[in-house]
């Protein structure tokens, strides 16, 4: 750790990347890309979806070779051929989608790929030693070193990716969107957890869709756009909002929702919910959702909002309540029953659990409407296509076509997918979990619109979100939910951000 300190001190650049060039079959990923990272700084990487970060911190992982560009670390020109000569300079790397092996333990993925051994056999109870003195450092000692990694929500498996990455000689950490499944006292832990490390001497490169974050953890800012790095060196806290959104884009962007509507009370109850309660996870939860209203779940992590969503939708068997679609009460722990009666789902998880990312756009529409598709036991590849393109271009898909991959498409974009199969079943329930994680500000307004537009044609909306200026800008009645509990409901004009975290934090009742 001296060595790193030494380095912060004679102000030597850690890393600098210059003129970095990557080229894929049809696409210039990266076109001449400059980034100067200094030890000891959180160095912020900005840019819309597709502006080529993930290229870029793929290069410096050594999982792509530029095809130009010159690389140095401290002064030395480097090559990073494969991700051991990047791990061996000391850059760990924690990807937005988790790259954690399910089957194994917390302390087999953090010490994977380099265990405690001797004589060829695993030290283990060294191992859950040193799991245990990480899950600690990072204030998570209630993280258990034996227990499988697949069974922890989202959350404590970022937690493990941290680790992992810790568990390295570590001079620079690149971590994208690391808060997108923490919840706010989470991510005051792992704010914590980088001014530690950059304390040391550890830089940071901080990628995030959240720019109120960057305020608060960046030193300096490098934003990209279309490839290209269009400003470099902007001080975190003295550059404002909408010059970095300007940037991004290349316009100006205000961060407005669309306007709420009058609340028609005319209008008829779609989803009625009834002391439905999953053991252990929530319990006597009841709300009714009106054909053309949107209604929010607010509260952290962990607090049972999107389970209550899996309960609606099917996935979760609740232990008492009932699901009422339309008025006929649905057959509990059903998905089949819930899709029959027209509720939809766009999981937190978009790519793991709402995608199929190796099959293509339309596929992807259709997968959850097949029935409709049939001719004589056969499957109609030009009805499908033709019935997903009318619905990829009435929600602006971008790029058109619908042959594409869908995991060549922007997260904005992919979440269009996902809302675009629902609509094809004529989903009268729509339940959204997190539905702009991973999604650049420029689109966000965009999804907010089709969200609302949606509601107007009739459907009833349900919206997780662990933002709150998100739930109380979009949503006409918020509910509140602490430790599987509702604690407040009432329409969002009425209630404030301020209201909703002493709620969350205190569980105070409205």
């Amino acid at each position: 750790m001296s060595d790193v300190l030494d380095d912060a001190a004679d102000g030597r650049p850690l890393l600098e990347m210059r003129g970095i060039v990557k080229t894929f079959p049809g696409v210039r990923a990266l076109d001449g890309v400059d980034l100067v990272v200094r030890p000891g700084e959180v160095h912020c990487l900005l840019g819309q979806n597709g502006a080529g970060k993930s290229t870029l911190i793929k290069v410096l992982a050594g999982a792509h070779r530029p095809d130009e560009g010159d690389i140095r670390w401290l002064g030395e020109p480097v090559s990073l051929a494969n991700p051991d000569a990047s791990i061996t300079l000391g850059i760990s790397t924690i990807y937005q989608e988790l790259d954690l092996v399910a089957g194994l333990t917390v302390a087999e993925n953090i010490f994977l790929g380099h265990e405690k051994s001797r004589g060829g056999l695993v030290k283990r109870a060294e191992t859950r030693k040193a799991a245990r003195s990480l899950l600690s450092r990072l204030g998570h000692s209630e993280i258990r070193a034996d227990r499988e990694v697949g069974t922890l929500p989202a959350s404590g498996q970022q937690i493990v990716s941290m680790a992992r990455a810790l568990s390295h000689d570590t001079r620079l950490i690149v971590m994208d969107e690391p808060s997108a499944a923490l919840d706010q006292q989470e991510v005051k832990t792992l704010f914590r957890v980088i001014r530690d490390l950059t304390a040391q001497g550890v830089a940071v490169v901080y990628i995030s869709h959240r720019l109120e974050e960057i305020r608060q953890v960046g030193d300096r800012v490098t934003v990209l756009k279309d490839g290209r790095t269009v400003a470099t060196d902007l001080p975190a806290k003295g550059t404002a909002t909408s010059e970095l959104i300007r940037l991004m884009t290349g316009r100006d962007i205000e961060y407005v929702f669309p306007d709420r509507p009058q609340a028609d009370a005319t209008a008829e109850t779609v989803l009625s919910v009834s002391d439905l309660s999953v053991n252990k996870v929530f319990a006597d939860v009841s709300f009714d959702v009106a054909a053309g209203e949107i209604v929010g779940l607010a509260g952290l992590v962990g607090s049972g909002r999107s389970e209550i969503l899996e309960a609606v939708y099917g996935a979760r068997r609740p232990s008492s309540g009932t699901v009422t679609v339309d008025g006929k009460r649905l057959r509990a722990g059903s998905v089949g029953a819930a899709v029959k009666a027209g509720i939809g789902l766009a999981p937190e998880e978009r790519k793991s659990q709402g995608l199929l990312l190796d099959q293509s756009i339309y596929q992807n529409i259709t997968v959850s409407s097949l029935g409709r598709f049939a001719r004589a036991g056969f499957l109609s590849g030009a009805a499908e296509r033709a019935s997903a393109l009318e619905w990829t271009q009435a929600l602006d898909v971008r790029p058109s076509g619908v042959t594409r991959p869908v995991r060549t498409l922007s997260g904005g974009n992919q979440q269009k997918v996902v809302l675009a199969r629902w609509l094809l079943r004529d989903c009268r329930v729509l339940l959204l979990d997190e539905p702009t994680r991973g999604v650049d500000v420029g689109a966000r307004s965009e999804i907010y619109t089709l969200i609302r537009s949606l509601a107007a044609r009739g459907l009833a909306v349900v919206v997780v979100s662990s933002e709150v200026e998100e739930v109380l800008g979009l949503v006409d009645r918020v509910l509140v939910v602490r430790e599987g509990r509702i604690v407040h409901s009432g329409p969002a004009t009425e209630i404030d951000e301020h209201r909703v975290l002493d709620l969350v934090m205190e569980g105070s009742a409205a």
